[in-house]
């Protein structure tokens, strides 16, 4: 399973995560509050600023971090070009903006620090769900993210030396049938280790 803190050592590394994770919350909050294009620029140049503190190696494998926003980007804004409308471009700069903060949070945050924050907000809700269980489920689904990115470029790539057409849909039911499996090793596991209790 793969992990998206990074290796490359930065000075935010150092900075525990709770109060991390809270601006992250603020910013983001901050982030929908605005509507102006010029705010919204001025939040993405201080959020490239951040990313670029940590070194170019670091600001580069937050670049790449970004590619699975490109489709998503692209169709928000051939949308807003067919429609005439300005407003793809605030909610384009608020979309990469956003993404880009929390991959800066969690690339300079260890899972363990994570899932013991998580822990303690989750602890009021004892009653109803375990806080250890909720934090695991959080902490493996940020796990699971880059594992099927990784899985579907994988399965795209398989495809495309095989044949001239785009695999398109025709990657979803391996993919699917890989997902069901990494859960499944991922349930033994822990099971071999006790559980979640």
């Amino acid at each position: 399973m793969l992990t998206l803190t990074s290796p490359i050592d930065t000075w935010a590394h150092r900075l525990p995560a709770g109060p991390k994770l809270a601006s992250l919350c603020g910013f983001t909050m901050l982030l929908f509050a605005l509507n102006a294009p010029a705010s919204l620029t001025l939040a993405a140049v201080f959020t490239t600023a951040l990313i670029a503190s940590g070194g170019h190696s670091f600001a580069g494998q937050s670049a790449l971090m970004l590619r699975p926003l490109l489709p998503f980007v692209l169709i928000v804004a051939l949308w807003h070009l067919i429609l005439r409308d300005p407003s793809g471009i605030t909610i384009i700069l608020r979309m990469i903006t956003a993404v880009a903060a929390a991959n800066f949070v969690t690339m300079t945050t260890r899972l363990s620090d994570m899932i013991s924050v998580l822990q303690r907000f989750a602890r009021p809700l004892a009653r109803l769900i375990s806080p250890r269980s909720l934090a695991l489920a959080i902490a493996l689904t940020i796990r699971f993210v880059p594992t099927m990115l990784a899985r579907a470029q994988s399965l795209g790539e398989s495809w495309r030396a095989r044949s001239p057409s785009r695999p398109r849909w025709r990657i979803f039911l391996p993919l699917t049938l890989a997902a069901l499996d990494d859960a499944d090793h991922v349930a033994e596991a822990l099971r071999a280790r006790g559980g979640t209790d």
